[in-house]
């Protein structure tokens, strides 16, 4: 017996943040928007916050908003403590995640610690902690400014401990949010490498989804879609961030990436989480940098043919794009390249001598104990050196 999750109600398009607040209105009475200084800085919280309280076109009193824009880019366990300070503070009774993936961990974290007792490290999914959330959590609405981590849908919250110093898990399937708000516009400010990043993480997640050696036909289903919408339209994303179809088909593709890797996800996850836990690196960019030299690494490995078959359905669908090369990891590179990705570890502040501890880093990760073939610590390290 498997059990198969699709993700919580979306609204796409044009209106759609209207539209969610017209739902919660008179149902919420105080909701807490979890977002960074960026975004409150370019307007976006302001944006959302007139949207929520803009009742029949005057300012509705009735819905009071409070912003904690304290995450980081790679968040990490203060983000969550301060955030839920401003959420009892203000006798908040919802929440609003508003940007990137980022905002979206801290927020779904912070859901499940507003109602169950600390230290957050128990909560731990590696071990176990999902079974310590048993009690109800306030809503959760999400509204993302990027196309990447598809988190919008997604059941899980990453946060660097503090005792460790190591990206952390943080799951429940009662983690998703009830709302998930597409609106293109959002995403139309986003800078060209960011652009760039967060639709290579999504990419990422179609790519190492599909990969995946178990059975969920509906998540392939969805993976390959994703990927076929990413390989047209981020190069637009990218060179135009005003072209609203390609922003939209981002989100999609995003949403769906997250979607499917419910089913699990691989070694480019497990080699990238360990640069944004050490060096800060944005993690779509981490993924970006170790990804053709991951599948590279694929190729070269005496593979059976359900998992050959997989590599070569991707690289149809490279072929089917116009920008297949002779080989997937060739042809990956080659569109990341389109997409001003600097590749070389080596250009990222990260010393030859760290190459060791990050593959130790990497093989501890569990993201690749669904990878498509197993991998040793050496394995990963081969990787990263290839990378360098």
């Amino acid at each position: 017996m498997q059990q198969f999750n699709y993700p919580t109600t979306i609204l796409y398009g044009e209106g759609s943040l209207k539209a969610l607040a017209d739902r919660i209105r008179g149902t919420v009475k105080h909701v807490l928007i979890v977002t960074d200084a960026t975004l409150v800085k370019a307007g976006l919280a302001a944006k959302v916050t007139a949207a929520l309280q803009a009742g029949g076109g005057a300012k509705d009193q009735s819905l009071r908003v409070t912003v904690f824009d304290g995450t980081h880019p790679n968040p990490i366990e203060e983000d969550v403590e301060k955030g839920l300070e401003a959420y009892k503070n203000g006798g908040c009774d919802a929440l609003i995640a508003l940007g990137g993936g980022s905002p979206m961990d801290t927020a779904k974290v912070i859901r499940f610690m507003a109602t169950h007792p600390g230290p957050l490290a128990q909560y731990d999914d590696a071990k176990g902690g999902d079974k310590l959330i048993t009690k109800p959590m306030p809503p959760l609405y999400a509204i993302p400014t990027t196309s990447g981590t598809g988190s919008e849908v997604g059941r899980s919250g990453v946060i660097i401990l503090r005792a460790t110093g190591k990206k952390t898990i943080f799951f429940h399937p009662r983690l998703m949010p009830d709302v998930a708000v597409l609106e293109p516009a959002l995403t139309a400010g986003l800078p060209p490498h960011i652009t760039a990043a967060t639709g290579i993480d999504a990419f990422t997640h179609c790519l190492e989804a599909y990969l995946v050696n178990a059975f969920h036909p509906m998540a392939d289903g969805i993976a390959q879609e994703g990927i076929r919408l990413i390989l047209k339209a981020l190069p637009t994303a990218y060179a135009d961030g005003s072209n609203l179809e390609a922003r939209g088909a981002m989100q999609m593709a995003a949403a769906m990436g997250a979607t499917a890797f419910q089913k699990g996800l691989g070694m480019i996850h497990s080699l990238a989480h360990p640069l944004s836990a050490r060096y800060n690196t944005h993690h779509g960019l981490a993924n970006a940098l170790l990804l053709p030299d991951a599948v590279a690494f694929l190729e070269s490995r005496p593979l059976d043919a359900a998992a050959k078959a997989k590599l070569a359905r991707v690289q149809d669908l490279f072929r089917e794009a116009g920008l297949a090369k002779a080989s997937l990891a060739e042809s990956c590179r080659s569109f990341f390249n389109v997409l001003g990705v600097p590749f070389g570890l080596r250009n990222h502040k990260v010393p030859q001598a760290d190459l060791e501890p990050l593959s130790a880093d990497a093989f501890e990760d569990t993201c690749h104990a669904s990878n498509i073939i197993p991998v040793t610590r050496e394995d990963m390290l081969t990787v990263y050196r290839a990378a360098y």
